[in-house]
């Protein structure tokens, strides 16, 4: 009986309040369905809100620097709009005056080196916060990091009114928003882990993966809608709506099946009906699994991590350069011979995200549909090198025409970059040469995610630059970045090639025996 009466205890001392308030209302326990939900919808809200914050950055920079050195078409490609000194101040009266210290000469550049610092410390504190991330709770830890991202970019906002032109300030302001935004994707993944089967994983993170585009069109229509009120509060305000969700979080996000007393029955019956193991546990339920969390060195040499790694490395610095850089490049191009307003421009770029919705979602499916992760990802990077070429050639002709390469743009860029950070990443942190151990899960995705998180500095801070001399440039690097980002899957998709071709032979082979035996009678 002692043991017994304990166990009820301990179990609703480990549940958030949220969930003891919730059972309250129902007046009993909540299924292992309802708790699926609650972690699908959390933290699905909670990763849109962090890069929400991320991307008011984007939208303020035309703002921040309205001028620009050169914004016109050079040569290989097509044409040349800013030629006549009448165009140039045209654009300087579209855009405004600025603000100090960023509307220099060197302003663009600036503007690239908060990119870059924010990014560098975001990569550098990814792989950190997976190691805590595995030996923390999650949901303090989450918590935390949502917090402290909200005050320091509320605190980049508070410049505006308080008529800060210091460099520093911003420089150092980003930079320590950057090292809490690194919290967030470790926790999301792992805590999602923790509670959902292999089964459909790719198709079912696809879905959720939607969160980064939401979250991106989120912050592009709230900063382009605070901005003719003052940049200012294109900050404090999405710091505030992440601040507060950061509570809901610490509120109602339960870590584990095992941190709120929730049985697997569910999926153990589906197990059992499943005698091919589809359904397996994405973290297994035995007790006596390895606790000791896989160490940084070690979770590099799970087979697979470092190819996606680095592939990720790309993919994400030309995700990134469309994340910071593409509503201050639709505003210094000319489309239909026409510049666009700093908050027509943030809400154009939201296209980019819509597609990137649907990417995430079709290399989900599709890499589920052929069981071949490497395969799907290195075709959406192939096919993401022309779609940058005719964006950049061919969406000045139009605004529809704008906005449908950028469409495509969006969905074969952040494709890959969907399917690497959650289904892949969920993968190789329960890979088989784990051996079972479910302490993996949240350094394997900080390991792959940093990496990436390093390509997505770089790609920013040489926009920065490049940028300066030529538009034209950029994209050059950009599709170099995508070519380098399939090949460097090569050997893992020659691997799933040979795999498919040996397990039709398989298939085949009892099929073709049969039918050589009816034969002979």
């Amino acid at each position: 009986m002692g043991p017994l009466s304990e166990l009820p205890a301990e179990r609703s001392y480990s549940k958030p309040l949220g969930i003891r308030f919730l059972e309250y209302i129902k007046k009993g326990k909540l299924s292992y369905k309802t708790y699926q939900a609650i972690i699908l919808i959390v933290t699905f809200f909670a990763y849109a809100s962090y890069h929400a914050t991320r991307k008011t950055t984007s939208i303020v920079k035309s703002a921040l620097d309205p001028q620009s050195s050169d914004v016109g078409f050079k040569f290989p490609w097509r044409i040349t709009y800013l030629s006549e000194p009448a165009e140039s101040k045209r654009l300087s009266w579209v855009l405004g005056d600025g603000w100090a210290p960023f509307n220099t000469f060197d302003g663009t550049a600036l503007l690239g080196e908060l990119d870059v610092a924010f990014l560098a410390v975001y990569a550098f504190g990814m792989f950190f916060s997976g190691h805590l991330g595995d030996r923390m709770n999650l949901r303090f830890f989450l918590t935390v990091g949502m917090v402290g991202t909200g005050l320091f970019t509320s605190l980049f906002g508070v410049g505006y009114w308080a008529k800060i032109h210091s460099f520093y300030y911003f420089l150092i302001v980003q930079m320590i928003a950057g090292l809490f935004q690194s919290t967030g994707w470790p926790s999301v993944v792992a805590v999602v882990g923790n509670w959902f089967g292999k089964k459909k994983r790719g198709l079912i993170m696809g879905i959720w993966n939607a969160h980064t585009s939401v979250g991106n069109i989120t912050g592009s229509l709230i900063a382009s809608a605070l901005l003719s009120y003052g940049w200012g509060w294109s900050f404090v305000v999405p710091g505030l709506l992440i601040a507060f969700i950061g509570m809901v979080v610490f509120l109602f996000l339960p870590v584990s099946p095992e941190s709120v007393g929730a049985d697997r029955e569910d999926e153990v019956d589906s197990l059992r009906k499943n005698r091919e193991g589809v359904t397996e546990p994405l973290l297994g339920s035995d007790t006596e699994l390895k606790d000791e969390p896989v160490g940084f060195i070690e979770a590099w040499k799970i087979p697979g991590v470092a190819p996606f790694a680095f592939c990720l490395f790309f993919a994400k610095l030309v995700a990134y350069t469309f994340l910071y850089w593409l509503p201050y490049y639709i505003s210094h191009t000319a489309i239909e011979g026409k510049y666009l307003s700093n908050e027509t421009a943030g809400n154009l770029s939201t296209f980019f995200d819509v597609g990137g919705v649907l990417g995430g979602i079709l290399a989900g499916h599709i890499s589920d549909r052929l069981d071949a992760r490497a395969i799907t990802a290195a075709t959406f990077m192939y096919c993401a090198i022309p779609a940058l070429y005719f964006y950049r050639s061919y969406g000045h002709i139009s605004l529809a025409m704008n906005i449908s390469l950028m469409f495509i743009c969006g969905m074969f860029v952040n494709g890959p970059y969907a399917l690497i950070t959650t289904a892949v990443s969920a993968d190789l942190g329960t890979h088989s040469s784990l051996k079972g151990n479910s302490k993996a899960l949240a350094t394997v995705t900080a390991i792959i995610d940093g990496t990436g998180s390093v390509g997505a500095a770089i790609g920013p801070l040489l926009t920065g630059y490049i940028s300066a001399t030529s538009w034209s440039a950029v994209f050059t690097m950009l599709m170099g970045a995508a070519l380098i980002a399939g090949l460097l899957l090569t050997k893992l998709v020659v691997a799933e090639v040979a795999a498919r071709i040996s397990e039709s032979r398989s298939q085949g082979g009892p099929e073709s025996r049969s039918q050589a035996g009816e034969l002979d009678v």
